[in-house]
């Protein structure tokens, strides 16, 4: 005997499925690693302290 399947319940697990899929190739195609992420932040963070660093008055 075959199982009782919720239609709905089908339908959304269906939607989800295809959703991660979508998400996994937009993230291979135009994601960047936590570790990429980072790296440009710590940049970033040392470029803006030089920058400060090099003020002729630090009050502004």
């Amino acid at each position: 005997m075959s199982q009782i399947i919720n239609l709905r319940t089908a339908r959304k697990q269906t939607a989800r499925a295809k959703g991660r899929q979508m998400a996994d190739a937009n993230a291979a195609k135009h994601g960047r690693s936590k570790a990429e992420r980072s790296l440009q932040d710590a940049r970033t963070a040392k470029a803006r302290a030089e920058l400060d660093a090099h003020r002729r008055d630090p009050d502004t």
